[in-house]
């Protein structure tokens, strides 16, 4: 029986040593995998080739694109801060122009030159003739002395 076991575990070994030679073609079985690329026909590697230049054409083109849209969009944020600055501008102006305005109309309120020569005549007019009314009344005490003839 022994003999028998052997004959069963050597039939079970004889299914074992298949196994380890499934197992040693696989690594045969990597380099035959890069032989296969290797033994491809040239026009199929041209394919590839050609597949992989269109992508990298239409990923520079998506770029380019892009590159154009954003210097769209800053083209249009410039001008956008152009126009906001020159609003600010206007209506800095405009205040300034209400404010001028505003001066000009208070300016315009006051008195002109001749109004100011006539009140400066008409004052040394009334000067001259209240002073003449002292003296004639007497009234020189009223005025007070000066410091100077005090102190003698």
């Amino acid at each position: 029986m022994t003999d028998a076991s052997q004959g069963t575990s050597s039939g079970q070994g004889a299914v074992v040593t298949p196994a380890p030679k499934p197992v040693a073609p696989s690594p045969a079985a990597a380099p035959v995998a890069t032989t296969p690329s290797q033994g491809l026909p040239a026009s199929h590697l041209l394919d590839q080739l050609a597949r992989i230049e269109d992508k990298c054409s239409r990923i520079e083109d998506k770029y380019a694109r892009s590159e154009a849209l954003l210097s769209r969009v800053e083209d249009k944020v410039e001008n956008a801060a152009n126009r906001m600055n020159e609003s600010a501008r206007q209506s800095d102006l405009a205040a300034l122009r209400t404010e001028m305005r505003g001066l000009a109309d208070r300016t315009r309120r006051l008195p002109g030159t001749g109004a100011l020569v006539l009140t400066a005549v008409i004052t040394a007019i009334l000067t001259v003739v209240l002073m003449v009314a002292v003296q004639r009344l007497n009234l020189d005490r009223l005025i007070p002395a000066p410091a100077a003839t005090t102190a003698q």
